[in-house]
């Protein structure tokens, strides 16, 4: 059961994170301006209060909870997938609770309209749906135990098997709403075969392309031309040259403490041991191999009766010397234990079904059970290692414990002495302090915030603490990475213009980059307009000294050098007659101009093959954007009416950043 877990974690992550968010994906994507604007409560472990919008509805309608806890969750798992700063976490946490907000607006909506899923329709979708190969493997379920564990690997440590099926059951109800309200969308014949239609056809063209790079090097502006541009952008580079401090600083590690480093003590070991004993527990814990024969409750007596008789015929076997991994392999009917002869890993009794730990812990390693009823039917069980719960030995996590405290020691030390440095070096001076203790004053050049500071291992705090110290203040100290330093502000120098003499390569570039694209555009267009005048790009391109490349036979998917996605700036080509002529079109850092060259439209047999997809495809768009307007409808419904109630976290929460 357990070792089918440890097989496509990744395949398993994502099609969780697929079908668990299909209905946020799907449905919950329209975010309503001040929908979440509506009154605070001070119970910081509800996010919101979601209630039927109006007076009748806050005296007896519906109320539902969404819990700070579940958004948190949802921001952390959006944060991850998007590879977004943790600094953006407040911004996911606004937009995790407008979207569970929303789900609950849904949901009361689904459940007035009476579209509850009832717990034989969720093992329905898990025996038929996508859930099905994983926990339904040849149309046998893997057991409680393996469940959990899927669960567990699949999305979070965090996910019970009640609120995974709680979410599964919500995301089915939604879904019967989105099919209830779109249902009636049709797309026609016509519409559908227009659309392949531009789906399926492929050009072959002729494009020239006009490169930044190579306009760039005839961007080659007069010295004059160069310091006019500086003194009209004079604001711009007010503050060009960063603020920089010249630091005086004296570091040290543990080698140079008074004294040296002090060992930890056997009293200071027992005392830790002691006041930390509940990390040192043990649970009980067994490894088993069994023998599996189902009969799962609820079964009725004639099902459990063959059931039993074949349990007993297998036990007969092994208590007739039969070897056990043979026979679990040959009848065991655990699919996830099967085929290692009905091994289980070392497993907390406390997961395992009553009956079955209850048998494995009276039996002794290597002792055979007789028939065994749980659940799941009957076992066979065989103990290989049990472990009784309780305290592990300090002998055993006594290494463990002494590299903490020595760390723990050493940190406090190197702080303490960091400290009785400053004080010091404030009275006598960094550097006769640093001397008297065997240590070197650095005093460095000025130095940038995000600059190097030789010497240091760890040179970020130092620079941090020390932009934020002024000039002349008391000595501080900071860690460094290996150790500790005493440091000094000696000299600030304030942002500040640059002379015009030692920026000028940096103008130059700048120069170049706000002349670039309105000299890409011209000449873009200037090209255009001969070719078209020629009626021949290549000899417009020619005469113009830019190169012209010939693309494949390509559709709106494909990618294009120079040129990008086909379903971008480049979507003109299909719009072209067959030796035609584009107008300019902006490709970012090229500018393009591009002839048809050849235009194949799909085939009869292409659309009927494709017909059917592409009627879904539009069908599915149609469908996405009617349930947007009913979800912003109902949205305002309840916004104008008072439905949704914040805490005050989350009412003061950030809102997302613009672009993000």
């Amino acid at each position: 059961m357990i070792r089918f877990l440890q097989q496509d974690n990744k395949v398993v992550k994502i099609m969780f994170g697929v079908i668990i968010g299909a209905a946020v994906v799907s449905m919950v994507i329209y975010l309503v301006p001040g929908l979440m604007d509506n009154g605070t409560s001070n119970d910081t472990s509800v996010y919101a209060t979601v209630r039927t919008p109006g007076f009748m509805g806050r005296i007896l309608g519906e109320s539902t909870q969404v819990k700070t806890e579940e958004v948190s969750r949802m921001a952390q798992r959006q944060l991850q997938q998007q590879k977004y700063p943790d600094f953006l976490l407040p911004y996911m946490m606004n937009r995790a609770g407008q979207i569970l907000v929303q789900r609950a607006i849904l949901k009361q909506a689904a459940d007035e309209m009476h579209l509850e899923v009832s717990d034989e329709d969720l093992l329905r979708e898990l025996k038929t749906g996508p859930f099905a190969q994983y926990l339904f493997p040849n149309g046998k379920y893997i057991g409680d135990d393996a469940y959990i564990n899927f669960i567990q690997q699949a999305i979070g440590q965090d996910m019970s098997r009640s609120m995974f099926e709680s979410q599964v059951k919500e995301d089915m109800e939604l879904q019967r709403l989105q099919a209830l309200i779109t249902g009636g969308v049709t797309v026609s014949d016509a519409a559908v075969r227009d659309t392949y239609r531009v789906q399926g056809t492929k050009v072959k063209f002729d494009y020239a392309v006009v490169s930044s790079e190579d306009l760039k090097k005839t961007i080659n502006p007069s010295d004059a031309e160069l310091q006019t541009y500086f003194q009209q952008n004079a604001a711009k580079y007010s503050k060009a040259i960063p603020e920089t401090r010249k630091i005086e600083y004296a570091s040290f590690d543990a080698s140079k403490l008074p004294g040296g480093k002090q060992p930890v003590s056997d009293a200071e070991l027992q005392a830790y041991y002691s006041s930390h004993a509940a990390q040192y527990k043990t649970e009980e814990q067994v490894k088993t191999r069994h023998i599996l024969i189902s009969s799962k409750a609820g079964a009725n007596a004639q099902t459990d009766a063959a059931a039993k008789t074949k349990a007993q015929d297998v036990l007969k076997q092994i208590q007739s010397g039969g070897n056990f991994v043979e026979l679990a392999k040959k009848f065991s009917e655990d699919p996830g234990s099967k085929d290692q002869g009905g091994e289980l890993p070392l497993i907390p009794t406390a997961s395992l079904d009553p009956s079955y730990a209850k048998a494995a812990m009276a039996l002794n390693p290597g002792q055979t059970s007789g028939l065994v009823k749980s659940a799941f039917g009957y076992h066979i069980i065989q103990t290989e290692q049990k472990q009784a719960a309780g305290v592990k030995p300090v002998a055993e996590v006594k290494a463990s414990i002494v590299q903490l405290l020595d760390q723990q020691k050493q940190g406090s030390a190197e702080q303490q002495f960091a400290q009785q440095l400053a004080t010091e070096s404030q009275k006598n001076g960094l550097d006769k302090t640093a001397a008297a203790h065997g240590l070197r004053a650095v005093t460095t050049d000025y130095v940038a915030k995000d600059g190097v500071v030789g010497g240091l291992s760890d040179a970020t705090g130092l620079l941090a603490q020390a932009f934020s110290t002024n000039k002349g203040a008391a000595p501080g100290t900071v860690a460094t990475g290996d150790g500790y330093a005493v440091f000094q502000v000696l000299d600030v120098k304030a942002a500040h213009a640059p002379d015009y003499a030692e920026y000028k390569a940096h103008l130059l570039d700048d120069y170049r980059a706000q002349k670039l694209p309105q000299m890409v555009g011209e000449t873009t267009a200037k090209l255009d307009e001969r070719a078209k005048v020629l009626n021949d790009l290549k000899k417009a391109a020619a005469e113009m000294k830019i190169p012209v490349k010939s693309s494949e036979l390509v559709g709106q998917e494909a990618q294009v050098p120079d040129l990008g996605s086909m379903s971008g700036p480049g979507k003109v080509a299909f719009d072209l007659a067959k030796g035609a002529i584009s107008g300019p079109i902006n490709a970012g850092q090229t500018g393009v101009v591009l002839t048809v060259t050849d235009k194949q439209q799909p085939s009869t047999d292409d659309m009927a093959k494709n017909i059917d997809q592409t009627r879904e495809q539009l069908l599915n768009t149609q469908r996405d954007e009617i349930f947007r307007v009913f979800l912003g409808t109902l949205s305002q419904k309840y916004q104008n009416g008072g439905g949704v109630k914040l805490s005050k976290q989350a009412a003061s929460a950030p809102g997302i950043p613009a672009g993000s």
